[in-house]
C-alpha cells in the first residue's frame, strides 16, 4: 500500500470512529449523563466544551472562534507538510503518526464548525436531535466539542502537609476526552518516542583510502 493510501486510510478510520461515537452520544445521552463501563474507573461521560482538548473549556465567543480558525489553519499546514513527506517517501510510521494528528484536528474541527448547525442543544433534561426542524443551537464555527471518555483511576485526599492542597481531594485521570484528542496525543507521543527511527539519516559514505604504495 502506498504512503498516500496509508495516510488517507488512517485519517478516514479515525474520523469515522470519532464521529460515529460523538453522534451516538449526542442523540442517545443526556448532558452530564454517566454510563459505567468498568466499575468506577472507566466511565462514558457526556460533556461538551468550547474546543480545547481533554474537556478544557475556553470562555467567550471570540476566544472559541479564534481557536477554531487556528485549528483550521493548523490542519491546512499539517496537510501541506504531509504531502511533502509522502513525496519524500519517508518512514511509514511517521506518515501514520502525522495522519493521526491530522485526523484528530479535523475531528474536533467538525464539532466546532458544524455541530451547532445540525444538532439541537443538549441538556441534562433533553437529548439532542440531529437536523432539528427549528435549526441548530448555534451558528457556523460556534459548535461545541463532544467529550466522552473518563478514566478516574485514582481517587484520594492530599495529606495535610502537602503544599497548597493539603486536605483537598484529588483524582487521576480527571480530564474527559474523545477519540480525536487520543489520536493527536498518540500521534505526538509516537513521534517523540520513535523520532530516531522516523528521522533516521543516512550516514555519509567513508572516503576511500588512497593506496600510497
Amino acid at each position: 500500500m502506498s504512503l498516500l493510501r496509508k495516510s488517507l486510510l488512517t485519517v478516514f478510520l479515525i474520523l469515522l470512529i470519532d464521529q460515529v461515537l460523538k453522534i451516538w452520544i449526542k442523540t442517545n445521552m443526556f448532558l452530564y449523563q454517566d454510563i459505567y463501563v468498568l466499575g468506577n474507573w472507566f466511565i462514558i461521560k457526556f460533556i461538551e466544551n468550547n474546543g480545547m482538548a481533554f474537556g478544557i473549556d475556553l470562555p467567550g465567543n471570540y476566544g472559541k472562534l479564534m481557536l477554531t480558525i487556528f485549528r483550521i489553519i493548523a490542519a491546512i499546514g499539517i496537510i501541506y507538510y504531509l504531502r511533502i513527506l509522502i513525496r519524500q517517501k519517508v518512514n511509514s510510521g511517521l506518515i501514520i503518526s502525522i495522519s493521526m494528528i491530522l485526523a484528530g484536528a479535523i475531528g474536533n474541527i467538525i464539532d466546532s464548525a458544524f455541530y451547532g448547525m445540525i444538532f439541537s442543544d443538549s441538556s441534562p433534561y433533553a437529548k439532542a436531535v440531529l437536523f432539528p426542524d427549528g435549526g441548530g443551537y448555534s451558528s457556523f464555527l460556534h459548535g461545541k466539542v463532544v467529550d466522552l471518555f473518563y478514566f478516574p483511576v485514582l481517587r484520594g485526599t492530599y495529606p495535610e502537609w502537602f503544599p497548597f492542597k493539603g486536605g483537598q481531594s484529588f483524582e487521576f485521570f480527571r480530564p474527559v476526552f474523545n477519540i480525536a484528542d487520543s489520536s493527536i496525543t498518540i500521534g505526538v507521543l509516537s513521534i517523540m518516542i520513535f523520532q530516531k527511527h522516523f528521522f533516521k539519516m543516512e550516514e555519509p559514505a567513508e572516503p576511500e583510502k588512497v593506496n600510497e604504495d
